[in-house]
Protein backbone atom coordinates (compact mmCIF):
# COMPACT_ATOMS: atom_id res chain seq x y z
CA UNK A 1 0.00 0.00 0.00
CA UNK A 2 1.38 3.28 -1.16
CA UNK A 3 1.67 6.57 1.47
CA UNK A 4 -1.25 7.97 -0.95
CA UNK A 5 -3.72 5.40 0.05
CA UNK A 6 -2.66 4.81 2.85
CA UNK A 7 -3.48 8.48 3.83
CA UNK A 8 -6.66 8.87 2.45
CA UNK A 9 -7.91 5.43 4.53
CA UNK A 10 -6.84 7.07 7.44
CA UNK A 11 -8.64 10.71 7.03
CA UNK A 12 -11.49 8.56 6.27
CA UNK A 13 -11.74 6.87 9.37
CA UNK A 14 -11.41 9.76 11.14
CA UNK A 15 -14.03 11.43 9.60
CA UNK A 16 -16.37 8.63 10.22
CA UNK A 17 -15.45 8.75 14.05
CA UNK A 18 -15.76 12.47 14.73
CA UNK A 19 -19.28 12.08 12.91
CA UNK A 20 -20.30 9.12 15.02
CA UNK A 21 -19.38 11.13 17.78
CA UNK A 22 -21.32 14.38 16.97
CA UNK A 23 -24.59 12.59 16.07
CA UNK A 24 -23.71 10.45 20.03
CA UNK A 25 -23.58 13.68 22.11
CA UNK A 26 -26.74 15.32 20.51
CA UNK A 27 -28.68 12.64 21.86
CA UNK A 28 -29.40 13.68 25.58
CA UNK A 29 -28.51 10.66 28.04
CA UNK A 30 -30.95 10.88 29.87
CA UNK A 31 -34.30 10.75 27.20
CA UNK A 32 -35.62 7.35 26.51
CA UNK A 33 -38.91 6.33 24.71
CA UNK A 34 -40.96 6.72 27.95
CA UNK A 35 -39.80 9.87 28.63
CA UNK A 36 -40.07 11.06 24.49
CA UNK A 37 -43.51 9.44 24.16
CA UNK A 38 -45.00 11.02 27.44
CA UNK A 39 -43.66 14.24 26.76
CA UNK A 40 -45.07 14.17 22.68
CA UNK A 41 -48.87 13.25 23.95
CA UNK A 42 -49.37 15.21 27.18
CA UNK A 43 -51.12 18.15 27.40
CA UNK A 44 -50.76 19.69 31.41
CA UNK A 45 -53.82 21.95 31.80
CA UNK A 46 -53.76 24.29 34.97
CA UNK A 47 -54.02 22.61 38.11
CA UNK A 48 -52.23 19.64 36.71
CA UNK A 49 -48.95 18.55 36.73
CA UNK A 50 -46.56 16.03 34.55
CA UNK A 51 -44.49 13.73 36.77
CA UNK A 52 -41.26 13.71 34.92
CA UNK A 53 -39.27 11.15 36.48
CA UNK A 54 -40.05 8.50 39.02
CA UNK A 55 -41.07 9.86 42.49
CA UNK A 56 -42.01 8.93 45.65
CA UNK A 57 -45.84 9.39 46.75
CA UNK A 58 -45.76 10.26 50.41
CA UNK A 59 -48.43 10.25 53.42
CA UNK A 60 -46.80 13.77 54.51
CA UNK A 61 -44.59 16.26 53.23
CA UNK A 62 -41.56 14.46 54.96
CA UNK A 63 -38.98 12.05 53.62
CA UNK A 64 -39.38 9.85 56.50
CA UNK A 65 -42.92 10.01 55.78
CA UNK A 66 -44.70 6.30 54.59
CA UNK A 67 -44.09 5.67 50.56
CA UNK A 68 -47.65 5.28 49.34
CA UNK A 69 -46.15 4.11 45.97
CA UNK A 70 -44.38 5.91 42.64
CA UNK A 71 -45.28 7.99 40.93
CA UNK A 72 -44.56 7.21 37.15
CA UNK A 73 -42.80 9.35 34.65
CA UNK A 74 -46.08 10.54 32.22
CA UNK A 75 -48.66 10.36 35.11
CA UNK A 76 -50.80 13.43 35.74
CA UNK A 77 -51.70 14.19 39.15
CA UNK A 78 -53.64 17.36 40.55
CA UNK A 79 -51.89 20.00 42.63
CA UNK A 80 -54.30 21.12 45.79
CA UNK A 81 -51.82 22.70 47.60
CA UNK A 82 -47.82 23.66 48.72
CA UNK A 83 -47.42 23.14 52.52
CA UNK A 84 -44.28 24.73 51.81
CA UNK A 85 -41.66 25.18 49.36
CA UNK A 86 -40.27 21.51 48.96
CA UNK A 87 -43.91 19.90 48.47
CA UNK A 88 -46.71 19.13 46.51
CA UNK A 89 -49.88 18.03 47.85
CA UNK A 90 -51.25 16.04 44.76
CA UNK A 91 -54.24 14.07 43.84
CA UNK A 92 -53.28 11.36 41.69
CA UNK A 93 -55.57 9.70 38.68
CA UNK A 94 -57.42 7.22 41.15
CA UNK A 95 -58.27 9.86 43.74
CA UNK A 96 -55.01 8.65 45.76
CA UNK A 97 -53.97 12.11 47.43
CA UNK A 98 -50.25 12.31 49.19
CA UNK A 99 -47.10 14.60 48.52
CA UNK A 100 -44.24 14.52 45.68
CA UNK A 101 -41.08 16.55 45.49
CA UNK A 102 -41.75 20.05 44.32
CA UNK A 103 -37.63 19.57 42.19
CA UNK A 104 -38.24 20.30 38.72
CA UNK A 105 -36.68 17.56 37.91
CA UNK A 106 -39.52 15.14 39.37
CA UNK A 107 -42.79 17.44 37.94
CA UNK A 108 -43.72 20.85 35.82
CA UNK A 109 -46.87 21.90 37.28
CA UNK A 110 -49.71 23.85 34.60
CA UNK A 111 -46.87 24.17 31.80
CA UNK A 112 -49.63 24.05 29.30
CA UNK A 113 -52.75 26.12 30.07
CA UNK A 114 -56.13 24.36 28.85
CA UNK A 115 -58.94 25.74 26.57
CA UNK A 116 -61.52 23.83 28.57
CA UNK A 117 -64.15 25.73 30.49
CA UNK A 118 -65.04 26.00 33.68
CA UNK A 119 -64.29 22.69 35.10
CA UNK A 120 -63.29 23.70 38.82
CA UNK A 121 -66.53 25.60 39.61
CA UNK A 122 -67.79 25.56 42.86
CA UNK A 123 -71.52 26.10 42.15
CA UNK A 124 -70.46 29.69 39.97
CA UNK A 125 -73.65 31.19 38.15
CA UNK A 126 -72.47 30.52 34.41
CA UNK A 127 -69.54 29.06 32.75
CA UNK A 128 -69.06 32.39 30.81
CA UNK A 129 -68.09 32.25 27.14
CA UNK A 130 -65.44 29.88 25.77
CA UNK A 131 -62.68 32.84 25.26
CA UNK A 132 -63.39 33.99 28.77
CA UNK A 133 -62.99 30.50 30.15
CA UNK A 134 -59.57 30.40 27.91
CA UNK A 135 -58.65 33.25 29.15
CA UNK A 136 -58.83 31.88 32.48
CA UNK A 137 -57.10 28.83 32.06
CA UNK A 138 -54.53 31.18 30.77
CA UNK A 139 -54.33 33.37 34.01
CA UNK A 140 -54.15 30.88 35.92
CA UNK A 141 -51.55 28.57 34.41
CA UNK A 142 -49.68 31.92 34.38
CA UNK A 143 -50.08 32.03 38.54
CA UNK A 144 -49.08 28.50 38.70
CA UNK A 145 -45.83 29.01 37.14
CA UNK A 146 -45.28 31.07 40.15
CA UNK A 147 -45.54 29.04 43.09
CA UNK A 148 -42.66 29.08 45.58
CA UNK A 149 -42.03 32.35 44.85
CA UNK A 150 -40.53 34.58 47.63
CA UNK A 151 -43.01 36.96 49.57
CA UNK A 152 -42.30 40.32 49.96
CA UNK A 153 -44.50 43.12 51.56
CA UNK A 154 -44.36 46.13 49.16
CA UNK A 155 -43.00 43.98 46.59
CA UNK A 156 -41.20 45.92 43.38
CA UNK A 157 -43.97 45.61 40.48
CA UNK A 158 -40.93 45.62 37.82
CA UNK A 159 -39.53 42.35 38.68
CA UNK A 160 -40.90 38.98 39.42
CA UNK A 161 -38.15 37.73 42.16
CA UNK A 162 -40.55 38.75 44.72
CA UNK A 163 -44.37 39.19 45.26
CA UNK A 164 -47.23 40.37 47.68
CA UNK A 165 -50.24 39.66 47.11
CA UNK A 166 -51.47 42.03 44.75
CA UNK A 167 -48.58 42.69 42.84
CA UNK A 168 -48.79 38.53 42.37
CA UNK A 169 -52.27 38.94 41.49
CA UNK A 170 -51.84 41.38 38.64
CA UNK A 171 -48.58 39.85 37.33
CA UNK A 172 -50.53 36.53 36.25
CA UNK A 173 -53.44 38.45 34.54
CA UNK A 174 -50.21 40.40 33.00
CA UNK A 175 -49.15 37.06 32.06
CA UNK A 176 -51.31 35.33 31.06
CA UNK A 177 -53.77 37.89 28.89
CA UNK A 178 -51.91 40.82 28.51
CA UNK A 179 -54.26 42.87 31.15
CA UNK A 180 -52.41 45.38 33.75
CA UNK A 181 -54.68 45.52 36.69
CA UNK A 182 -54.60 48.25 39.30
CA UNK A 183 -50.85 47.70 41.26
CA UNK A 184 -52.50 47.42 44.66
CA UNK A 185 -55.57 45.24 46.08
CA UNK A 186 -58.06 47.88 46.91
CA UNK A 187 -57.64 49.16 43.24
CA UNK A 188 -57.95 45.79 41.83
CA UNK A 189 -60.85 45.41 44.33
CA UNK A 190 -62.50 48.46 42.84
CA UNK A 191 -62.16 47.82 39.21
CA UNK A 192 -63.45 44.03 39.64
CA UNK A 193 -66.52 45.70 41.59
CA UNK A 194 -67.24 48.68 39.12
CA UNK A 195 -67.85 45.61 36.48
CA UNK A 196 -70.89 44.65 37.83
CA UNK A 197 -70.56 41.03 38.79
CA UNK A 198 -69.14 41.06 42.63
CA UNK A 199 -70.35 38.00 44.80
CA UNK A 200 -70.42 38.18 48.43
CA UNK A 201 -70.87 34.78 48.60
CA UNK A 202 -67.49 32.83 47.88
CA UNK A 203 -69.13 29.58 47.01
CA UNK A 204 -71.02 31.61 44.06
CA UNK A 205 -67.21 32.55 42.60
CA UNK A 206 -66.10 31.08 39.52
CA UNK A 207 -62.33 29.61 38.65
CA UNK A 208 -60.37 32.69 38.00
CA UNK A 209 -62.28 35.00 39.94
CA UNK A 210 -59.66 37.86 42.18
CA UNK A 211 -61.25 37.07 45.76
CA UNK A 212 -60.91 40.10 48.27
CA UNK A 213 -60.20 39.95 52.05
CA UNK A 214 -59.92 42.16 55.34
CA UNK A 215 -57.37 42.15 58.14
CA UNK A 216 -56.81 38.95 60.07
CA UNK A 217 -58.43 39.19 63.30
CA UNK A 218 -58.17 35.44 64.19
CA UNK A 219 -58.38 31.37 63.22
CA UNK A 220 -62.09 31.50 64.25
CA UNK A 221 -65.55 32.97 62.75
CA UNK A 222 -66.27 34.39 65.96
CA UNK A 223 -63.57 36.76 65.66
CA UNK A 224 -65.63 38.20 62.75
CA UNK A 225 -68.95 38.65 63.38
CA UNK A 226 -69.71 41.71 64.38
CA UNK A 227 -67.84 43.43 61.68
CA UNK A 228 -69.63 45.37 58.85
CA UNK A 229 -67.82 44.10 55.85
CA UNK A 230 -69.58 45.87 53.44
CA UNK A 231 -67.25 48.84 54.61
CA UNK A 232 -64.37 46.69 55.73
CA UNK A 233 -61.10 47.93 54.27
CA UNK A 234 -59.52 45.32 51.50
CA UNK A 235 -56.08 43.96 52.77
CA UNK A 236 -55.51 40.83 50.86
CA UNK A 237 -56.45 39.24 47.31
CA UNK A 238 -56.31 36.03 45.51
CA UNK A 239 -57.19 33.88 42.04
CA UNK A 240 -59.75 31.78 43.05
CA UNK A 241 -58.94 27.60 41.33
CA UNK A 242 -62.32 26.31 42.09
CA UNK A 243 -63.25 23.44 44.88
CA UNK A 244 -62.32 25.94 47.79
CA UNK A 245 -58.68 26.56 46.67
CA UNK A 246 -56.95 29.89 46.15
CA UNK A 247 -53.82 30.73 44.79
CA UNK A 248 -52.12 33.62 46.09
CA UNK A 249 -49.29 34.80 48.47
CA UNK A 250 -49.15 36.47 52.17
CA UNK A 251 -46.44 35.75 54.21
CA UNK A 252 -42.98 34.51 54.07
CA UNK A 253 -43.67 31.82 57.06
CA UNK A 254 -46.28 30.59 54.09
CA UNK A 255 -43.12 29.89 51.51
CA UNK A 256 -44.69 32.48 49.00
CA UNK A 257 -47.08 31.67 46.43
CA UNK A 258 -48.80 29.18 47.77
CA UNK A 259 -52.45 27.10 47.38
CA UNK A 260 -54.68 27.64 50.32
CA UNK A 261 -58.02 25.88 51.54
CA UNK A 262 -60.74 28.66 51.85
CA UNK A 263 -63.48 26.61 53.82
CA UNK A 264 -63.31 26.54 58.08
CA UNK A 265 -59.96 29.26 57.70
CA UNK A 266 -59.92 32.25 58.64
CA UNK A 267 -59.74 33.09 54.31
CA UNK A 268 -63.51 32.25 54.60
CA UNK A 269 -64.13 34.61 58.02
CA UNK A 270 -62.31 37.42 56.47
CA UNK A 271 -63.76 36.82 52.81
CA UNK A 272 -65.58 40.43 51.52
CA UNK A 273 -66.30 40.02 48.05
CA UNK A 274 -64.97 38.93 44.62
CA UNK A 275 -65.73 38.59 41.21
CA UNK A 276 -64.05 38.39 37.26
CA UNK A 277 -61.88 40.97 36.16
CA UNK A 278 -62.41 39.45 32.68
CA UNK A 279 -65.87 40.23 31.88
Amino acid sequence: MNNRIRARLVTTTLSAALLLSAVSVSIPAAWNAQTASAAASTTVSAGQALIKASVSFRTSPSTSASRIKYLKAGELVTVLSQPNSYWYQVKDSSGTTGYVSSQDQYITVGSVPSSGGNSGNNGGSGSGSASTSASVEKVIAAGLRYLGTPYEYGSDRNTTTTFDCSDFVRQAFMDGVGLKLPADSRGQGSYVKNKGNAVTDWRKLKRGDIMFFMSYKGTKASAYSGVNKSTAAITHDGIYLGDGKILHTYSKESGGVTISSIEGTHWEYRFLYGGSALN
